[in-house]
């Protein structure tokens, strides 16, 4: 009875224990739960945040320059909505000056404290500044975070009522910081995740990349213009009544004034000693008092007038950038109150006669090196002609000198019309193939091969077969280059008769042979201090290519009728679509040229061997017709994609875009329809190599049209090859027409 007694009192204190631990293990896993659906949520609020900015950078990589800036806006909006965000800004260094940011990109909800347009951010935000300045990204998740030395940072932070935020510097490359992208909270404090701020890291880069194309299209296209703007200069002083000179010099330097937004532009001229100087021509801003009298260089300027006699230009953003030993200089600089200064000497026979000054007062202005050798050129016409005003009344005495001034002065206008016409061909091919289309793991390892030569000075041999792009390839590493300033020369060697192929490439002089009316300016010498792309470089005649030979390896040629030799500093980039090696063995091509233009080959695949990037090719080339067209695709059928990537594209892109463009003009809806070429009845069989699926698929295009070669619808046309790559191709593979004679 005891023991029962006992267990019966027991009882009701276990069952309790096991209730409170059953409460317990309840709640723990109640707690557990509710992590569990944080977590889920977080995960889904991450991958939705970078599904954003995967969308974004996908719609910024290939946006027209003109809606960079209103989808840049566009995108901090979204970003700040999507992560319950008050403010984002972008903001800019402005240039000469960087401790002075301007706003050019901000988002904040109608109602907002206002922010200001520019501010110096040195003065508010030293911590800061130096932060960003030195590439670092600024993460603050409550004021109390920053550090002591940041006290100047954390009121004005209060000042504008920031709680909490993230500040990524904004740079492209090794290239210096030039800006600042900034997400804030004001209603309160938070804590910022690693996903979120890699996440800002990344849409800064992108960010800064669309901006930098931007500017590189904007940069060119004012090149081009100030080029159009010496042309004409230069054509118009070809013939002026010497009545005129004068007045044509003043109208000229006020287009220069305005052009480069000047306060003012003027012509001086040097007195015999050199030291005093006086100013004959020149153009006035509004409210700038002109400059009258003799100047006494050697005194208000020693330091410069060392370096104008001795034909240095002079480039002076600010009063700082002077030398110590230009303390005078500097002095005078800062009395007649001038912010930035240009002096370009220019020389006639060898002597410095004058000078180009050009002046900015109101405020600091930087001048790209691009525009001293055109405005240098521009004097010396100005100098000619002025030359030739004074020796019109001496006429018998001085005509001998003045037709070999007029042909200089030819000479320097055809330079700068047939570089224009490169620079426009450089702008039709920026606006057309912003980037080179193709993510396949082939077309990276070449890319990643174009960066790695780049930046060298390195011979660059492009191999591949017609159509894969290695002209496209070819400006791609000239743009990545040092020399990415000056203009991609190129020279189709398979296009010009052997003739013209020695002129073409080292100039002619007047007379060197029949009909050759005028002194010509060759490739290589246009291309000095820039790129020269010989394309088709095995259709180069064998007596040209021990010539070529001594210019890689000497940097010296002839003009063809001259002997006077011309040394040059030009980069190479060659391309071929043939065996170049099997041409050296042959003996169509010479074996030191080969070894010479074959320091750092890069072979491009063709396109059956990367049928992940065609979508992607259709795509961009359906973007580009449809502006030319004024038609709208919306969709392009699975089944065509497909069939698009099994065809073995034996033209490449080249192929691939006639096609299109032929789908784009018979298409009436907004579904592309497309006539994938009928495939060879060799690329059915599996164990036919490439050599075979090519041949056969040649044949099969040659039967359709006729056994015609080249003119319309023939099968070099319908291929999309050039009528002598064709034929190459055609003895290659051992192709003929049986019993009957090919037409050419």
């Amino acid at each position: 009875m005891n023991g029962s007694s006992k267990t019966t009192q027991q009882l009701p204190l276990e069952i309790e224990a096991l209730r409170a631990k059953l409460d317990v293990a309840q709640q723990r896993l109640q707690e557990a739960n509710e992590r569990l659906v944080a977590s889920e949520a977080s995960v889904e609020e991450r991958l939705t945040f970078e599904g954003l900015l995967t969308e974004i950078s996908a719609h910024l990589v290939h946006l027209p320059a003109d809606r960079i800036d209103r989808n840049i806006e566009d995108a901090q909006r979204r970003i700040c909505e999507l992560l319950d965000l008050d403010r984002s800004t972008l903001w800019q260094v402005s240039e000469g000056k960087p401790g002075t940011l301007l706003l050019t990109h901000l988002y904040q909800p109608p109602g907002s404290r206002p922010t200001p347009e520019r501010m110096n951010s040195g003065d508010f935000f030293p911590w800061m500044t130096q932060k960003f300045l030195d590439g670092e990204t600024v993460t603050i998740s409550k004021m109390t975070d920053l550090p002591p030395e940041a006290g100047a940072d954390r009121e004005s932070f209060g000042l504008y009522g920031t709680k909490s935020g993230v500040y990524v510097p904004l740079s492209v490359g090794e290239e210096p910081v030039f800006g600042l992208l900034t997400f804030a909270v004001m209603r309160e404090e938070r804590g910022w995740p690693e996903t979120v701020v890699m996440g800002f890291r990344l849409i800064a880069q992108v960010f800064a990349n669309a901006l930098a194309r931007r500017q590189a299209e904007q940069t060119l296209r004012n090149r081009l213009r100030f080029e159009q703007m010496v042309s004409n200069l230069s054509a118009r002083f070809l013939a002026i009544p010497f009545d005129q000179v004068d007045s044509e010099i003043d109208k000229a330097l006020r287009q220069i004034m305005e052009f480069l937004q000047v306060d003012r532009c003027a012509l001086l001229e040097f007195q015999k000693d050199n030291a005093f100087a006086r100013i004959t021509h020149a153009a006035f801003g509004e409210g700038i008092e002109p400059i009258s009298g003799e100047i006494n260089l050697a005194e208000l300027f020693p330091w410069c007038y060392e370096q104008l006699r001795q034909g240095e230009p002079i480039n002076i953003s600010r009063v700082g950038d002077y030398p110590e030993e230009a303390l005078r200089d500097r002095q005078s600089h800062a009395a007649l109150g001038i912010k930035s200064a240009l002096n370009i000497p220019v020389a006639v026979g060898g002597r410095i006669l004058r000078t180009i000054v050009i002046n900015q007062t109101r405020e600091q202005q930087t001048w790209p090196e691009a525009v001293i050798p055109r405005l240098r050129l521009l004097g010396e016409i100005f100098v000619n002609t002025l030359e030739r005003k004074q020796a019109d009344t001496e006429r018998q005495r001085m005509e001998g000198q003045l037709r070999e001034r007029l042909g200089e002065i030819e000479e320097l206008r055809q330079r700068l019309e047939k570089e224009n016409i490169f620079l426009r061909e450089e702008v039709r091919l920026l606006v057309e193939h912003t980037n080179i289309v193709g993510q396949s793991l082939a077309m990276k390892k070449v890319l990643t091969q174009a960066e790695q030569v780049a930046g060298t000075d390195a011979t660059v041999l492009l191999l591949g077969e017609t159509g894969t792009g290695k002209e496209l390839l070819a400006r791609a590493i000239h743009s990545l280059s040092l020399r990415k300033d000056r203009s991609l020369v190129t020279v189709n060697c398979a296009a010009l008769p052997p003739t013209l192929i020695e002129s073409e490439l080292f100039g002619r002089e007047k007379g060197a042979y029949t009909g050759a009316l005028t002194k010509m300016i060759g490739r290589f010498e246009m291309a000095d201090g820039s790129t020269l792309f010989l394309d088709e470089i095995g259709e180069l005649p064998l007596d040209l290519q021990s010539k070529l030979l001594r210019v890689l390896e000497e940097g010296n040629f002839e003009r063809l009728g001259s002997t006077k030799p011309l040394h040059v500093n030009v980069r190479i980039i060659a391309a071929t679509n043939r065996d170049i090696a099997q041409e050296v063995q042959d003996g169509q091509f010479r074996q030191d040229l080969f070894y010479r233009l074959n320091v750092f080959p890069i072979v491009l695949p063709p396109l059956r061997e990367r049928p992940e990037d065609i979508p992607l090719l259709v795509r961009a080339v359906v973007k580009e017709f449809q502006k030319r067209m004024g038609k709208v695709i919306e969709s392009i059928p699975k089944r065509t994609m497909q069939a698009l990537q099994s065809y073995s594209w034996p033209g490449n892109v080249r192929e691939l875009r006639n096609v299109i463009e032929h789908a784009m003009i018979l298409t009436k809806g907004k579904t592309l329809d497309v006539h994938v070429p009928k495939r060879a009845s060799s690329e059915t069989d599996a164990s036919g190599n490439l050599e075979e699926l090519e041949r056969g698929h040649i044949v099969a295009v040659l039967e359709k049209s006729g056994w015609r070669v080249s003119g319309q619808g023939g099968a070099a046309e319908v291929l999309g090859l050039e009528r002598t790559t064709l034929q190459s191709k055609m003895k290659k593979l051992g192709i003929k027409r049986s019993n009957k004679t090919m037409p050419n």
